[in-house]
């Protein structure tokens, strides 16, 4: 039997969305397709499953990103979803732990790519915001909302490219003290 959850998390909080997967895993409810804010799953074993995701370089469809899938079905994991360029995969728990990022390097520039992404959202949003803002004053447009609505969203944006910077600063710290 399939259940679909409608639930909502940030990009720069996947590893609670990571988590979150992983107990519905360890309930019986094994990730079957995702959407915005749309998970899919299918009655299994409790625990018979682990979920990794990650934010890819190119779209699901590139070569690249082909190829990289490839891979990590040799490994056992097989792709459970993807919602742009979020893939989420699956992976038998009897096969062993299941880690996407098996160094610092690889978390970090996984990181800033939900930086970059974030931080271009937020840059469109701080333009649409001053552009509403103009049109309202130039041409007493009713739009004044649509450019509060903007900075508002800009202003979270901005919250969550900060949690980000700091994940990533602390696992550079973590880096230099294991390099040491």
């Amino acid at each position: 039997m399939r259940t679909t959850v409608r639930k909502w998390f940030w990009g720069w909080d996947f590893d609670k969305e990571e988590a979150w997967l992983n107990e519905m895993a360890a309930k019986g409810l094994a990730l079957v397709s995702v959407g915005l804010g749309r998970y899919e799953f299918e009655e299994t074993e409790p625990g018979e499953y682990r979920v990794a995701m990650e934010l890819l370089e190119h779209l699901p469809t590139h070569p690249e990103s082909r190829k990289y899938f490839e891979f990590l079905e040799s490994t056992g994991a097989e792709q459970a979803g993807s919602f742009w360029r979020w893939c989420y995969y699956r992976k038998k728990a009897s096969e062993g732990p299941f880690e996407l990022f098996s160094d610092y390097e690889s978390r970090v520039k996984h990181l800033v790519r939900i930086l970059w992404v974030v931080a271009i959202v937020a840059g469109l949003n701080f333009y649409a915001g001053v552009y509403n803002m103009w049109l309202f004053y130039a041409f007493r447009s009713p739009l004044n909302l649509m450019g509060i609505v903007s900075f508002f969203l800009c202003g979270l944006l901005a919250y969550g490219m900060w949690k980000l910077w700091k994940k990533i600063k602390r696992l550079r710290d973590d880096a230099q003290i294991y390099e040491s």
